[in-house]
C-alpha cells in the first residue's frame, strides 16, 4: 500500500464498516432469529442514518483517482508504481458495488439480485487478494508475513461473501464477514505502523523505503535472528488482534441482547400492570337473611 497514510485511510474505511455490520446483523438476529437475512448493506430510515454509504460513494472515487495520480507522478521505487494503478482498479470495483447497492434499493430490488451483489463483492475481494503485498520483495521475512496474514483475512471475506450469496440466512457467515472487515482494518493499521514507521518498527529492522536507491522493498533486518524475532512478534500481534476482535463481538452482542431483554421485560411488566388494572372484579354476593 505504500505508506502509513494509505494504511490509515484503509483503516478508516474498513473498521467503521465492519462495526456497523456487526451492530446491524446482531440487532436483526436478536429481533427475529427465524426471519434473519443478510444484506450487502444495511440501510436504515431515515436516510441520514446511512450517510456513511454516501460518504463512501464520494470518497472511493477520490481515492481511486489519487492512486492513478500517484501512478503517473510517482518517482520512487519502480515496484510501487504499477501497484498504485492496481489499487485504483480495486477501489473502483468496490465503488461499483456501492452503486449497485444504491440502484437496487432505490429503483427496483428485483432488477439486481442480492446474491449477485455478494458474488460481486467476493470477486472484488479475490482481486484484492491477488494484488495484495506484491510490492513487497526481497528476503526480509517480517513484511512478507504481515501481508500473508492480511491476504488470509481477505480470503475469509471472499469466502463469506460467496457463502452468503448461496445462503443469505447464514448468521454465522455474516458475523465472520463483519469480523473479518474489522480485523482487516486493525491489521492494516498495524502493518502501516510496523513496516512504514521508525517509531513502531520491529526491533533490529528498518522501515520499508520507497526510494529508488533501495533495491528491495521490504523491512530490512540487521540479522537473521532479528527477522525471525520479527515474524514471531507479528504472529503474536495477530493473535492479540484476533482476541480483541472476539471481545468486541461478544461485548456488542451481549450489550444488544441485554438492552433488548430489558426493553422486552419492561414492556411485559407494563402489559401485566395494564391488564391487571383492566380486570373487572366481581362484586361480593350479598347474603339475604
Amino acid at each position: 500500500m505504500g505508506s502509513l497514510a494509505t494504511h490509515f485511510s484503509a483503516f478508516l474505511f474498513l473498521f467503521p464498516i465492519g462495526i456497523r455490520r456487526l451492530l446491524c446483523c446482531f440487532s436483526l438476529y436478536l429481533k427475529n432469529p427465524y426471519h434473519y437475512r443478510s444484506k450487502t448493506w444495511y440501510l436504515s430510515d431515515p436516510r441520514w442514518k446511512t450517510i456513511d454509504l454516501y460518504i463512501l460513494l464520494i470518497a472511493l472515487p477520490i481515492a481511486s483517482f489519487s492512486e492513478i495520480f500517484l501512478f503517473l507522478s510517482f518517482s520512487g521505487h519502480p515496484t510501487y508504481r504499477f501497484t498504485f494503478f492496481q489499487q485504483s482498479v480495486m477501489i473502483l470495483m468496490f465503488w461499483v458495488l456501492l452503486v449497485l447497492v444504491i440502484l437496487r434499493e432505490n429503483i427496483d430490488p428485483s432488477l439486481i439480485n442480492e446474491g449477485f451483489l455478494f458474488i460481486f463483492a467476493g470477486i472484488s475481494f479475490v482481486l484484492e487478494y491477488s494484488l495484495m503485498g506484491k510490492e513487497i520483495t526481497g528476503p526480509g521475512i517480517p513484511g512478507v508475513r504481515v501481508y500473508e496474514l492480511l491476504s488470509g483475512l481477505t480470503l475469509v471475506c471472499a469466502a463469506s461473501c460467496f457463502y452468503l450469496s448461496l445462503k443469505p440466512t447464514a448468521f454465522f457467515a455474516e458475523v465472520v464477514l463483519s469480523s473479518a472487515l474489522v480485523f482487516k482494518g486493525t491489521w492494516i493499521l498495524q502493518a502501516g505502523l510496523s513496516l512504514y514507521t521508525d517509531t513502531f518498527s520491529l526491533k533490529g529492522c528498518r522501515k520499508i523505503s520507497l526510494l529508488p536507491a533501495h533495491e528491495q522493498t521490504n523491512a530490512q533486518c540487521n540479522l537473521e535472528e532479528d527477522g525471525l524475532r520479527g515474524v514471531a512478534l507479528i504472529d503474536l500481534l495477530f493473535i492479540g488482534h484476533a482476541i480483541g476482535i472476539l471481545v468486541i463481538c461478544l461485548v456488542l452482542f451481549g450489550t444488544l441482547s441485554c438492552n433488548r431483554n430489558w426493553i422486552s421485560g419492561s414492556g411485559s411488566s407494563l402489559a401485566d400492570i395494564d391488564s391487571e388494572s383492566l380486570l373487572i372484579r366481581p362484586l361480593p354476593e350479598v347474603e339475604l337473611e
